[in-house]
């Protein structure tokens, strides 16, 4: 949220008096004036003080979900059940939505939000969130496939994708077995990439995304909200100025 729209959501005054109160050098973030009113925060991991008094409340949820097979990444689907069919109606926001997405196939690490400005800032390829993801597809893998992805798999039609790092991990006849990190999120990406090195993909699991990483403990469908650590890690994608919305 804007900081401006925050302080008047807290009743510090009209949008008016709340600017003056900003350009008066009234606002701290983490120990730091603040004379920009457009600056997005989040009192869960940022030190606001205004006059000295501290915004403690969290504006947004942050969940992790361990997303399982056969569940669609959307808000809605009149056929299949949704990311969001997964969290208990005590946890649901209005505005909750996942953070990009994974096919209905895959599963894995899937970040919910109701904060659309962070979800916004990770999915901007110039930010080049790595994600990266476990790998087992239908053929055996070479250093011939290794190079090729870090050179950039170009697509049928012309299409060419960043260099990509693959750790093979397992090689043998009739499967591979590897991970795979990328920095860009086109349509069945992962799969394509593999196809084009003629090996088709038959499970596929996202292990990261960015600083986040996917909790091992959580069983396939289950969901915990993201830990004072996790957010910490997020910083750089809540502190965003008027000049980075572009």
């Amino acid at each position: 949220m804007r900081l401006d729209k925050l302080l008047e959501q807290e009743n510090f005054g009209s949008r008016r008096h709340v600017r003056a109160l900003i350009r008066s050098k009234q606002v701290r973030i983490d120990g730091k004036i603040v004379i920009d009113e457009s600056q997005s925060v989040e009192p869960a991991i940022q030190e606001i003080l205004v006059k000295d008094q501290r915004l403690q409340e969290p504006l947004h949820v942050y969940y992790m979900l361990n997303k399982p097979q056969g569940v669609v990444t959307a808000v809605r689907d009149a056929t299949h059940t949704t990311v969001i069919d997964l969290i208990a109606p005590k946890d649901q926001r209005k505005g909750l939505y996942p953070v990009g997405r994974l096919d209905r196939d895959t599963e894995g690490l899937l970040l919910l939000t109701d904060n659309g400005q962070l979800g916004y800032q990770l999915l901007l390829p110039h930010k080049k969130v790595l994600k990266r993801y476990e790998v087992i597809v239908n053929g055996v893998l070479t250093e011939a496939d290794r190079l090729a992805f870090a050179q950039g798999i170009v697509f049928v039609g012309g299409e060419t994708c960043k260099s990509a790092e693959l750790q093979i991990l397992a090689a043998k006849a009739g499967h591979s077995h590897a991970y795979l990190d990328i920095t860009e999120g086109k349509f069945h990406q992962v799969k394509k990439m593999f196809l084009s090195v003629g090996k088709k993909v038959t499970y596929l699991k996202r292990l990261s995304m960015g600083p986040i990483q996917l909790d091992e403990t959580l069983e396939a469908g289950q969901y915990r909200p993201l830990n004072t650590t996790e957010l910490q890690a997020l910083k750089p994608y809540f502190t965003i100025h008027k000049k980075e919305r572009v």
